[in-house]
């Protein structure tokens, strides 16, 4: 006699190692730790701008009237 369940037919869903279980359970692997926040007040010391070297380039840190940051090389 066959089956009239809702789910007869139906694949039954697979578990997950348990290493993968708790990787799921825990979000995307993407989440990196959050950065450390600085105050551009911090950064520009009351000025409107700063100089920033990275990489061996140099880059200024510019605040606008309208409270804007802009960086340029």
């Amino acid at each position: 006699m066959k089956s009239t369940s809702a789910l007869a037919g139906r694949e039954q869903p697979v578990p997950l190692p348990p290493s993968l279980a708790v990787a799921a359970a825990q979000g995307p692997a993407s989440q990196a730790p959050a950065a450390p926040t600085l105050a551009s007040s911090s950064l520009l010391r009351g000025g409107k701008s700063v100089q920033i070297e990275h990489n061996g380039s140099l880059y200024q840190l510019r605040a606008t009237k309208l409270g804007k940051l802009i960086l340029t090389k």
